[in-house]
């Protein structure tokens, strides 16, 4: 009889932020049409054998109530400044859910890349002590050398997606030994049973202390990143590539454009070159994926092997591209600043009960026989 419940309560909140999705899709304007390179055309659907959509999702400081002596998590706690118990854990839990559940579309996501978790506790109370837990994800995470113990993860669907190898790439500044950051999370499997996918999820240093003061640091781990990246092209140039997280630099900064060379023209674009699917989302300053005073920025970004855009047959990205899903429920109006901003957990110290400084992103793959 409990499991009845469960199924049904899932269905019903399915049905419900689907149609939240598609009501104030109509209204917003960030569904900027990306670029259409010539071999990119439209296919009939009846030739699409399968498809399956990729979330990435800042979900902005998912601690569990606990104080661990070894982080600094001391303010999410019951005694913390933000006065965090496990009410307000679980009703953010259940936020994040439901934002996977309506990101997901038509089909839940069967790939799900998180950044701001604070370990695996957290992951597993989201995945099986919410509606997810009827949908067989799984989980990869390791504990990062954070000093605030925020870590990235994957969540990914079994039926989907077969992992063949993982690790955590960790991160050391030749320049600045005592500085820690987090890994960048890579996994290798398999899709639809035949295609391998390398995927990277990232959450590269902030800009805390200035962006000067700090560009180098995220400089590095781009150059970290690119050798990884190297070796894959150098054992397949054609390799299926996707790199995701929030950088904290846009898409045409220093980090992202020079030293990952993440390209933003598809002239001259060859098979095993980058692309990074956001810059035309960065181009348009009244849409982004975090909001700073009155700016938005795109922090949040898919960087994808060109072969993905190129292929005709097989593997490759949709028509749609890489989306930011804006809706209404993750907004709240902007008093300060005018317009919108995303809804958070906390407007400083006060408790609101919203869901992230950052939207997701997502972007659909598909099969073409």
């Amino acid at each position: 009889m409990k499991q009845l419940i469960v199924k049904t309560n899932f269905i019903i909140f399915l049905l419900y932020f689907l149609f939240i999705n598609f009501i104030s899709g109509q209204n917003q304007d960030n569904n900027l049409p990306l670029y259409s390179p010539e071999s990119f055309q439209e296919e009939n659907t009846n030739q699409i054998k399968n498809s399956i959509r990729i979330v990435f999702y800042n979900v902005e400081n998912l601690f569990d109530i606990y104080d661990d002596s070894l982080k600094r998590d001391d303010e999410f706690t019951p005694t913390g400044i933000k006065a965090w118990n496990n009410k307000r854990f679980y009703k953010k839990i259940n936020n994040i859910y439901k934002v996977l559940i309506a990101a997901g579309g038509w089909k839940t996501p069967a790939i799900i890349g998180l950044c701001e978790i604070e370990n695996r506790y957290v992951l597993k109370q989201l995945i099986y002590k919410t509606p997810l837990q009827n949908l067989n994800y799984k989980i990869i995470h390791y504990e990062s050398p954070d000093r605030r113990g925020i870590d990235v993860a994957l969540l990914y669907r079994h039926d989907n997606f077969k992992p063949l190898y993982q690790e955590a790439i960790n991160i050391l500044f030749p320049f600045d030994k005592t500085s820690l950051t987090r890994d960048i999370l890579y996994v290798k499997g398999l899709l639809f049973d035949t295609d391998t996918m390398h995927i990277f999820v990232n959450h590269w240093p902030s800009r805390y202390g200035g962006y000067m003061a700090t560009k180098p640091k995220r400089e590095f781990v781009a150059s970290v990143l690119r050798l990884k990246v190297d070796s894959i092209f150098k054992l397949d140039n054609e390799a299926n590539i996707i790199i995701m997280g929030d950088f904290n630099d846009e898409p045409d900064k220093e980090s992202l454009a020079q030293v990952l060379n993440a390209k933003n023209d598809t002239l001259d674009l060859k098979i095993n070159d980058l692309f990074n699917l956001m810059f035309e989302y960065h181009k348009n300053w009244k849409t982004g994926t975090h909001k700073f005073q009155e700016a938005w920025g795109v922090l949040d970004q898919f960087i994808v092997s060109a072969a993905l855009l190129k292929r005709k047959n097989g593997l490759r990205l949709s028509p749609d591209k890489a989306q930011i899903f804006k809706v209404d429920f993750l907004m709240e109006k902007d008093p300060k600043h005018l317009g919108y901003k995303p809804f958070r957990t906390y407007s400083g110290p006060k408790y609101s009960g919203g869901y992230s400084d950052h939207l997701p992103i997502y972007l659909d793959l598909i099969y073409i026989n």
